[in-house]
């Protein structure tokens, strides 16, 4: 795996930005705020071109910029459903459409003023699906003239073309903290390309849970820590995001599920970070997954391929940790 050095942070670092635009107020409206640009960087929701919607809000740009980040990932036709930082949905598909509906379909509450990301040009048909909720935010690198009749008598809806970010990119990120920066290289890899993540349990899994658990790792990527995703056929079917314990990632996941009237039969679970319990493995087979990826590296690993073997699991460790803070 390739690992950053200090090459990669000058002693000094210059920014020249641009201002793009006064924003209407903050991520609360007693916070004043704009948005900048950089003449050198990489496609991303700076760039974006308006078709049509109200002016965006400081939230919307965050928001929009995840939804863009994450269905960045995928090679493949796919749809972000985000809502507060945190995707709710995301599906593969054949078409936009079919991709929308999958991901919908994981949590038909939460869409409800979040934001609608494609990694492909948006058709009439998506476009129709999608205005049959209120939605905040709609991107894709293209949006055809007839996707954007659709919503010519829904003129607050914001409708942003974008080009795809490289997912690969190297670029720095920063963050402001009391008194000065972080910076930090893009998190650009999903496993380490030098090395076949390792099945750690007895039983292998198939090729069907091989392709969910690659698309469910790269989903836990997106989420903020602790993270927990379950997914089957190329779509998620239960999200737990942002929790301060691993375990209850894992439960709110199910609950939502449940609550959504899906079952989680043969789903496989993945996770951002490592289990420092085995407790996670016991909430994985209660829920019906079959296969679960997670990094590996806690003390604890054999207590949990321990468990796994015990429920007829199939597990694999990438050993690479995705934290989203």
């Amino acid at each position: 795996m390739t690992r950053v050095t200090p090459a990669d942070f000058p002693d000094e670092l210059t920014l020249k930005l641009k201002k793009i635009a006064d924003l209407r107020y903050g991520e609360n409206p007693q916070q004043s705020a704009a948005v900048y640009g950089a003449a050198d960087s990489v496609p991303g929701i700076a760039q974006a071109k308006q078709l049509q919607g109200k002016e965006l809000s400081y939230n919307n740009i965050q928001d929009a910029d995840a939804a863009l980040e994450c269905v960045a990932e995928f090679d493949e036709g796919a749809c972000v459903i985000l809502k507060h930082m945190n995707p709710c949905g995301v599906a593969l598909g054949a078409s936009p459409l079919d991709a929308y509906r999958k991901a919908y379909a994981c949590d038909t509450t939460s869409p409800f003023g979040g934001i609608v990301a494609f990694n492909r040009a948006l058709d009439k048909e998506a476009a129709e699906e999608i205005g049959k909720i209120f939605i905040e935010v709609i991107i894709a690198p293209e949006i055809n003239a007839d996707a954007l009749a659709v919503f010519s008598s829904k003129p607050n809806v914001r409708m942003l073309e974008c080009a795809v970010p490289d997912k690969r990119a190297k670029t720095i990120v920063l963050k402001t903290v009391g008194g000065g920066y972080l910076a930090q290289t893009r998190d650009a890899i999903v496993v380490d390309p030098n090395a076949k993540p390792k099945v750690v349990t007895k039983r292998e899994p198939t090729a069907a849970e091989w392709r969910d658990m690659k698309f469910a790792f790269e989903v836990v990527k997106h989420l903020k820590s602790n993270a927990i995703v379950y997914a089957r056929d190329g779509a998620t079917v239960g999200i737990g995001a942002g929790q301060t314990s691993r375990i209850y990632a894992a439960k709110i996941a199910a609950i939502k599920a449940s609550d959504a009237g899906i079952s989680l039969k043969n789903s496989v679970m993945a996770s951002d970070a490592f289990f420092p319990f085995s407790d996670t493995v016991d909430a994985a087979h209660e829920a019906g997954a079959s296969a679960i990826v997670q990094p590996g590296g806690s003390i604890r690993d054999q207590e949990s391929i321990d468990k796994a073997n015990e429920y007829g699991m199939a597990m694999i460790f990438t050993s690479v940790r995705h934290f989203r803070h």
